[in-house]
């Protein structure tokens, strides 16, 4: 699968994936916080989350960069993105 699925409906192209980073952590770094300020006011934040914010993704777009702010956790993503759904033929011939 090409596209990574978040909530709301929202997905993203994995290959525009920078990093994905737990939102506790990172956000006691002054870095972290001068970039949510910065594309808070480029319009470039999303938040797609649910419930509580777990984790961000940072997202290189056609345009400019893209930070997601997502309720799933960091750990939960990693496991989408390396959970690839094989086509039906290729899981008959590795039996």
């Amino acid at each position: 699968m090409r596209y990574l699925q978040l909530e709301k409906g929202e997905s993203i192209d994995k290959k525009q994936i920078i990093g994905i980073f737990d939102l506790d952590s990172a956000s006691n770094s002054s870095a972290t916080n001068g970039l949510f300020r910065r594309k808070e006011d480029e319009h470039g934040v999303v938040n797609v989350s649910n419930d509580l914010p777990k984790s961000f993704i940072l997202c290189d777009g056609e345009y400019s960069d893209t930070v997601y702010i997502s309720g799933i956790s960091t750990e939960s993503i990693k496991k989408r993105l390396n959970n690839e759904i094989k086509p039906i033929w290729e899981k008959s011939e590795s039996k």
